[in-house]
């Protein structure tokens, strides 16, 4: 359209034609006269509008997410506290169920073995005066401990109490290469001396040359006079490795203890010996072996093979 007087005059009278009708609009409420157009104008518009909108929206939904980043962040950081909250408690829950399956152990073999023992935690390794394999324990002269008792836990033999203090005392580990006990062979009573070798297996020496050996075989303590410093009966380990016999008056064999040397947590320092050797009683049931399936196959004539199986120990 050009630009002429009578655009412009146009122009006027549409703005004011166009304030007139607001005003009337207005002042009219929900009876104004144009109700009906304005519907009929959302009729035909609001698709259009819905999907401007859809476009918009993802822009509007950024601007806020920026403008609300302080509070959001903020939000995360309480979430992120809380889990790390929530993983402190489990990782306590674990620690001490852990400690009560040790505890009950102990207990268990305190009670098939008629030990009395004073339950301590491990509270150090090593010692100050050398490199031996030793812990420190939370008992000492103030609980009844004294030089030379046997240390135990659920799984078997720790090792002997070597120092006292009022309050603590020093454990040699029986991996420790000065660490050695009277063992007896489980079932058939034969007699040697287990050795500490560190990280490897125990080495036993049996008195009996020809003493008939396996893998597997279990061997517990001998026991010293007066329980001290081995009570009688406890588990030490299982025979790993059988040495060729030589022809010497000795046969030795290497054993896998049954305690966890560097896990230790939980033991109980035996403060009275039992009244009886308690012999393979503390010894755990050695578990049934499932039986072994075997599959024959038959052929009978005419007909295809057929197959049957058979369980057997």
């Amino acid at each position: 359209m050009r630009d002429t007087r009578e655009s412009r005059l146009l122009l006027v009278l549409l703005v004011a034609i166009a304030f007139a009708l607001i005003t009337v609009d207005i002042r009219g409420g929900e009876q104004s006269p144009l109700d009906g157009a304005r519907q009929v104008a959302a009729t035909v518009f609001g698709p259009v509008e819905n999907g401007v909108a859809g476009v918009v929206d993802p822009v509007g939904n950024a601007i806020a997410a920026v403008r609300d980043s302080g509070g959001r962040n903020s939000r995360i950081s309480e979430l992120e506290r809380q889990n790390a909250q929530l993983k402190q408690e489990l990782g306590s829950k674990d620690i001490n169920r852990n400690k009560a399956r040790e505890l009950d152990g102990l207990l268990k073999t305190a009670a098939a073995g008629q030990y009395k023992v004073k339950g301590a935690q491990v509270i150090a390794i090593g010692a100050a005066q050398g490199f031996s394999w030793t812990v420190t324990i939370d008992a000492g002269s103030n609980d009844g401990i004294q030089r030379d008792m046997t240390v135990l836990n659920g799984d078997g033999l720790v090792g002997r109490v070597t120092t006292v203090g009022p309050s603590t005392a020093t454990v040699l580990l029986a991996c420790d290469p000065d660490f050695t006990v009277g063992t007896r062979l489980e079932k058939t009573s034969e007699l040697g001396f287990a050795t500490g070798q560190g990280n490897r297996a125990m080495r036993v020496q049996l008195l009996n040359g020809k003493a008939r050996v396996k893998k597997g075989d279990r061997l517990v303590t001998f026991g010293s006079q007066a329980g001290k410093p081995f009570v009688p009966g406890v588990p030490v380990g299982r025979i790993v490795e059988v040495d060729p016999a030589g022809g010497s008056l000795t046969r030795t064999v290497q054993v896998q203890p049954f305690v966890g040397f560097t896990s230790l947590d939980i033991v109980g320092v035996v403060v009275e010996a039992p009244r009886t050797d308690p012999r393979d009683a503390v010894l755990p049931a050695k578990p049934t072996p499932a039986p072994t399936v075997t599959v024959t196959v038959t052929q009978s004539p005419g007909a295809g093979p057929s197959a049957s199986s058979t369980a057997r120990n």
